[in-house]
Parts: C-alpha cells; sequence; structure tokens
C-alpha cells in the first residue's frame, strides 16, 4: 500500500513538470506562429525562457553570464513576420531609434562647446543614430548607424532563425 501511494506522488510531479517544458517549447513556437500573423509589432517584450538558447547563441553569451542575466537584459518584438532579439547593452537601448538630425539638447552644447570633436551620450541621449562632433559652435553629424524598416539601429537586433 505505501509503494503505491510513492509511486502516485511520483506520477502527480512528474505530470506537473511535463507540461511546464512542454509550455516553454510551447512559448517559442506561439512567439514564431505570433510574428508570422501580427507581421509587425513594435513593442519591445521579455524574451519567454524557451528563447534563452537562441539569445546565448546570438550574442555570444554561452559562458560568459548567467541565465537570469540574460533573460532580464534580452527582448523581442516581431518584424516583417519574424522573430527579432536584442541584448540591452550600456549603449544598447533596444528602442525605436532617435531619428532626429539635430536635437536641441546637441545644438545647446555646441555653443557651449564650440570646437568639442565628440558630443557625449549624456547631451545626445542613447537612442540616436548619429554621433556629433562641434565645429564652430555648429553641430555635425560624423557618422551614423543604419537603422531597420521599423526604425529600430538595424545593427542592434538579430533575426531568430
Amino acid at each position: 500500500m505505501m509503494l503505491r501511494s510513492v509511486l502516485a506522488r511520483l506520477i502527480v510531479s512528474m505530470a506537473g513538470a511535463m507540461p511546464m517544458a512542454l509550455t516553454a517549447t510551447a512559448r517559442a513556437q506561439d512567439l514564431n506562429a505570433y510574428c508570422a500573423k501580427a507581421s509587425n509589432d513594435d513593442r519591445v517584450k521579455p524574451i519567454p525562457e524557451a528563447l534563452l538558447p537562441a539569445a546565448r547563441r546570438l550574442f555570444n553569451l554561452e559562458s560568459a553570464d548567467d541565465a537570469d542575466f540574460v533573460l532580464r537584459s534580452t527582448v523581442y518584438r516581431c518584424m516583417s513576420g519574424a522573430v527579432w532579439l536584442c541584448n540591452h547593452g550600456a549603449n544598447i537601448p533596444c528602442a525605436k531609434a532617435d531619428l532626429r538630425r539635430m536635437p536641441p539638447s546637441v545644438t545647446t552644447y555646441c555653443k557651449e562647446n564650440p570646437n568639442e570633436g565628440f558630443v557625449p551620450m549624456v547631451v545626445t541621449g542613447h537612442d540616436t543614430i548619429h554621433s556629433w562632433e562641434c565645429v564652430g559652435g555648429k553641430a555635425r553629424i560624423k557618422q551614423s548607424q543604419n537603422v531597420d524598416p521599423r526604425g529600430f539601429a538595424a545593427d542592434q537586433w538579430r533575426r531568430l532563425q
């Protein structure tokens, strides 16, 4: 009788664990299906745990970081029917890019620092695609990043294959 009770508890606990594993896989499949149907969804959301291996691979986080960090710092969105991932970093906001060619903060900075070779990100913001210099009190774009069709910095996002 006791053996039967132990076996019953074991079966119940195993049955409880199986749906969790299947749910994680189902969430990843559901996410692919959702993006295929939605086509474009610019809302940036945390990845489900099922995408942890893909995030590690796409951003070379194989051994450097623990799973909680990767899950907290990686987000997804849908573009052109596919799932796209981004991993936040010091200068990687994973947000829509600021495309303005002349933000007021940069104009003000250059008036106050007329020949500065680099305008810091504390002035420009981290979501800008441009880097500036000041020449004779006027801001001049030095370099610009590419943006994807949805307006995000293209080099920050990786397509989930």
